[in-house]
């Protein structure tokens, strides 16, 4: 790092990511802003990986100088924590909570997709919806056409579904209809019918998937 100010991205309290420096506060402080904003516009973030709880944070950082101070972070023992700036010229100016949006795989098309994406793309025309999940997949159905979407793990399709009633409510959009919980008879269609349009039946009943990190 050789700027005044530095703009990071932490991992479970671990430096991960430089998003780019600057010379003066002010640039920083707005491209800081503009990512915290970005937040507000992701539906649906990361939270594991590789099965693992994951948070990211995004900080500023300043070269060290006297006004600087050491910040901790309390974690879910409440104990403080040091983050590691992995760099002892710079201390932390700012920190907040950082969304990282999560991709779900299109089980068709085998690409991975974010759910801003998808709405866009399957949701957003004014046609009715039904958007269900069976196991850790997430199915859209538009009358005889069916989409189909592999998550994380089952707690990721509920979060899913979740996050996704909770957007389409708040945009104030009614083309949707969210079906949480699946009865047995509904699982046991679910399984005929996605068989029947090519969807493999080992692959939906299987519970978890592990997809390659992005690059």
């Amino acid at each position: 790092m050789v700027g005044n100010y530095v703009i990071v991205l932490f991992k479970n309290k671990k430096k991960y990511k430089i998003i780019k420096e600057y010379n003066t506060y002010k640039n920083a402080l707005s491209l800081y802003t503009q990512k915290v904003k970005e937040c507000d516009d992701v539906i649906f973030d990361i939270q594991t990986e590789n099965g693992l709880d994951v948070e990211y944070e995004i900080a500023l950082l300043e070269k060290f100088s006297s006004k600087s101070l050491t910040i901790f972070k309390t974690d879910e023992m409440g104990r403080n924590i040091k983050l590691d700036v992995d760099n002892p010229d710079y201390s932390i100016l700012k920190i907040q909570e950082y969304k990282m949006p999560e991709k779900i795989q299109n089980v068709k098309t085998k690409e991975r997709e974010e759910v801003n994406s998808i709405i866009k793309k399957y949701i957003s025309d004014s046609s009715l919806k039904l958007v269900s999940k069976l196991n850790n997949k997430i199915i859209i159905q538009d009358d005889d056409k069916f989409s189909l979407f592999s998550s994380k793990s089952e707690y990721d399709a509920e979060r899913f579904l979740l996050n996704l009633e909770s957007h389409m409510i708040s945009k104030n959009q009614k083309n949707c209809l969210i079906v949480r919980d699946s009865s047995p008879e509904q699982k046991k269609y679910l399984y005929e019918v996605l068989s029947n349009v090519g969807f493999d039946k080992k692959m939906l009943y299987r519970k978890t998937t592990t997809h390659l990190k992005d690059k």
